[in-house]
């Protein structure tokens, strides 16, 4: 299934996480396309450093539920410590789209509830794949 990965970092070195991530995603996602990196502004939360962001398509076999276990296992071995929400972080991997599910659970929601309200995700996401599709949105497009 068709996987769409928003990566993000705003502590240590930020891009040699996020490619160190790269790498290790690519251990169970195939036909992987990465964005440009981008720097933003933190987007709600407390006071933090600007973020460097990404997008990462690509095609995995596993379950949604599966693919957020090993991605949470990435955040943490990059030093991802939960302690306030919004917060800063070392890594911040946010599954946007798993093939077509739509589904909500306290462990996960697809699409990702925000994605569409996001440049950081929107614009890198639509320089990879042109022409993608936010479940229950349609396709993915820059907002005003």
């Amino acid at each position: 299934m068709k996987v769409v990965i928003a990566l993000g970092s705003n502590l240590g070195d930020r891009r040699a996480t996020l490619d160190a991530a790269v790498v290790a995603l690519g251990k169970f996602i195939d036909h992987i396309k990465v964005s440009t990196y981008i720097e933003t502004d933190p987007v709600g939360g407390p006071e933090q450093p600007d973020y460097l962001n990404a997008v990462l398509v690509g095609e995995a076999e596993l379950t949604p539920e599966e693919l957020l276990t090993k991605m949470r296992e990435i955040e943490s071995d990059a030093g991802r410590q939960r302690v306030e929400r919004w917060g800063a972080r070392t890594l911040d991997l946010d599954l946007i789209v798993a093939g077509d599910h739509i589904m909500e659970s306290e462990f996960l929601t697809l699409p990702h509830p925000r994605a569409h309200e996001r440049r950081f995700v929107l614009d890198p996401w639509l320089e990879v794949d042109p022409g993608g599709i936010l479940p229950g949105y349609g396709e993915v497009r820059l907002i005003p």
